[in-house]
């Protein structure tokens, strides 16, 4: 199939926050981002102050900041009002216990008001939050508190008999455990009390724009994982990229379905909608397809934000699934985590009227930077353009220096410096946070084509390309043509050495429910691909598997297949979700 454009009409045009992307790029200046913030007296910015205080001295204090629903149905409004004063009695808390500004403090919990709080709270103190996964076992959350020097972790008292207790004593940066509810294990602080007795007035901390705010860790193909840190300053981009990519403003009910765990859960699911004074929506559960249809119509969701992973398992339940729902507040959807195939872009636009506009960041960009934005025709594929503000090209080394490439040539989708979320280092590695910057341009490691018109469109990541007879392919194409089979749900592709090509292409897939592994089914799945791709670029091989092996922001794990494939070490895999080999 050949994937038609999706012209957006003028009336879609016109009510988009930004209407013209090309000419607001071409008069850019991050002034325009900065206005939309408040800011503090002498050059200062705080994110807790843009994202909640702010709102409440402009007398928004009553409307609704969060709405969280827990697994079992329960469910808790907190106004601005609400998040100011249980923010500033968490950062009297951390005071009482002996914190200083600059301290580290660890969040390990699941998708629980706490969390929120906690992070907020933090950066309201002047200290610095780093989100863990709950899922992580004892040896990642112990690994990353290391990195970090951990100085605070508040978690849940179940969380930390099972996966901490054990060894934190012999975390020496380690002052305290806040431990949610009224009651906590031995050495430990419950948070309830602790909260109830605290000063529910705090004035939050005057940091300077480059004072650390956020630490993320992501992981390395090998080794320990990388800890980036971003600054107070990242603010301008989360508020600049809400407003222009994601079509946040004032009163939205926005529901970002992403863990705070992931960097996209904090720059998207905490910061971003609440510097625009908006409404999120927060579901404790995992994904269930029935619940997150009845969110979407019962709490009349008007920009959602989810991932490729998410839209697929949708997809798999056929479109008659969302028949018996209305959709009709949404005027906006984005995709996020890994590129978006574009048959989910064309099913997005068959079920729920309107595309899914996918976009590119990285932990490491702290926010979004190139993107599908409401107003912009979508090539379905495409990862779309560049923000105001961002400077993107795809580049390759020559004689030592860096190249750029002309549109339509493959090779590493490359930023210019400066943009506000940047991370600043590494933590404790210099080193590899020097080599990213080459030239000029800040290196991703991924590869992507820019055509004529502008639009850059993802390969593959460097690590994951495959040359065989002296093609190169990205495995995103392949997986892409791999998905338009009826019979398959999700892929991966890797290249296998071979004397003679080099390497050949072999193929992963999870099949839709219905249908079966067999030889038949093998080869119908490769004769499709070699009809789209041809017989250079189609896979050789293709193995079933019950699920494909993802972290849980929904990244195909592209390496550890080919790792395994050929027994190599694993690298980091603290980050690995779903796992049958």
């Amino acid at each position: 199939m050949t994937w038609a454009t999706i012209r957006k009409d003028a009336a879609t045009r016109a009510r988009a926050v930004l209407p013209d992307p090309d000419a607001t790029r071409a008069g850019f200046d991050w002034d325009e981002a900065r206005a939309m913030l408040d800011g503090m007296p002498d050059g200062a910015l705080n994110i807790a102050h843009e994202a909640v205080d702010r709102h409440v001295a402009a007398g928004h204090g009553g409307q609704v900041a969060m709405r969280w629903m827990g697994k079992s149905g329960e469910r808790r409004d907190f106004s601005y009002a609400d998040l100011a004063e249980a923010t500033a009695r968490f950062a009297n808390v951390l005071k009482a216990q002996g914190l200083e500004r600059g301290d580290r403090v660890y969040g390990l919990m699941g998708r629980e008001p706490e969390l929120y709080i906690a992070a907020l709270g933090t950066l309201k103190a002047g200290m610095t939050f780093s989100p863990l996964f709950s899922a992580f076992g004892p040896e990642p959350i112990r690994t990353r508190m290391e990195i970090a020097e951990a100085n605070v972790l508040v978690t849940t008292a179940g969380l930390y008999r099972r996966k901490i207790a054990d060894w934190a004593a012999e975390i020496p940066s380690l002052k305290c455990v806040l431990v949610v509810g009224d009651e906590a294990p031995e050495g430990c602080v419950a948070l309830g009390p602790a909260m109830a007795a605290a000063d529910p007035r705090f004035d939050v901390v005057h940091t300077a724009p480059e004072e650390t705010a956020l630490i993320h860790f992501t992981s390395g193909t090998t080794g320990r994982p990388k800890g980036a840190v971003h600054v107070h300053g990242a603010v301008v981009n989360h508020a600049m990229t809400g407003r222009y990519a994601l079509e946040l403003v004032p009163g939205t009910k926005f529901w970002c379905t992403a863990d705070p765990g992931w960097v996209t859960g904090t720059s998207y699911g905490i910061i971003a909608p609440l510097v625009h004074r908006c409404t999120m929506i927060v579901d404790e559960a995992e994904f269930d397809l029935d619940r997150w249809y009845t969110i979407l119509q019962d709490e009349k969701v008007e920009v959602w934000y989810t991932a490729p992973t998410a839209i697929r398992m949708m997809m798999r339940a056929g479109k008659a699934a969302a028949e018996p729902y209305d959709f009709g507040n949404l005027r906006f959807m984005a995709s996020v985590g890994e590129p978006l195939n574009p048959e989910a872009v064309v099913w997005g636009n068959e079920v729920f009227g309107q595309p899914f506009h996918d976009n590119w960041w990285q932990t490491e960009t702290g926010g979004i930077m190139i993107a599908n934005t409401l107003a912009m025709d979508i090539k379905p594929g495409s990862m779309g353009k560049p923000l105001p503000g961002i400077s993107a090209g795809i580049v390759e080394r020559e004689d030592g220096t860096l190249r750029e490439l002309k549109p339509g040539e493959i090779g590493e989708l490359a930023l210019r410096p400066g943009w506000p979320s940047m991370m600043r280092a590494y933590l404790h590695e210099e080193a590899r946070y020097q080599k990213a910057f080459v030239d000029g341009w800040y290196l991703s490691g991924d590869l992507a084509m820019c055509d004529e018109d502008g639009y850059f469109w993802f390969v593959g990541r460097a690590d994951d390309l495959i040359k065989t007879s002296g093609h190169l392919i990205g495995p995103f194409e392949v997986e892409s043509a791999l998905i338009e089979h009826e019979a398959v749900a999700e892929a991966a592709v890797i290249g296998i050495p071979d004397e003679t090509a080099g390497e050949v292409v072999k193929a992963y897939v999870a099949l839709n429910p219905g249908f079966e592994p067999s030889e038949e089914l093998e080869k119908s799945i490769r004769g499709h691909a070699r009809k789209k791709l041809g017989p250079a670029v189609a896979p050789r091989e293709v193995v079933f598997r019950q699920t494909l092996p993802k972290t849980r922001s929904g990244k195909i794990m592209r390496r550890l297949l080919k790792a395994r494939e050929l027994g190599l070490p694993e690298g980091d895999i603290s980050t690995l979700e779903t796992d049958e080999k």
